[in-house]
């Protein structure tokens, strides 16, 4: 059974999709930069936006777990699962994560992230 508490998981889990999401940015923003469409520059603000919001919001997240003593490492992978290391006010737990359940949650924060600007 796990020692932390629901909202501090919800950060810590932040800590794992946020750089994720970041990756998943620059990679399309990249991809974009080498497309063949005709008006780039809407598609790239738009990314480069929400990167600047995810960085800002990752900071937040950061700051935090250092202000409150909490680690999160990446333990090992494999094609099925990612092993993360939670380290929460002098408790160690092993966390597994289904990497379809990662694409997933990034998938529905990139949604999130980048229909903010614009709600339907």
């Amino acid at each position: 059974m796990t020692k932390i508490p629901g909202n501090e998981r919800d950060i810590i889990e932040q800590a794992i999709y946020l750089p994720m999401l970041l990756t998943v940015l620059h990679r399309d923003l990249s991809a974009i930069e080498k497309s063949s469409f005709k008006l780039k520059k809407p598609y790239q603000h738009l990314i480069e936006n929400t990167i600047r919001k995810v960085q800002k919001e990752l900071a937040e997240v950061k700051r935090y777990l250092h202000k409150n003593n909490i680690r999160v490492e990446r333990m090992k992978s494999d094609e099925a699962f990612t092993m993360y290391l939670f380290l929460y006010k002098g408790y160690e737990e092993h966390h597994n994560y289904f990497n379809p359940r990662l694409r997933n949650r990034i998938e529905e924060l990139m949604c999130l992230y980048l229909s903010t600007r614009y709600p339907s």
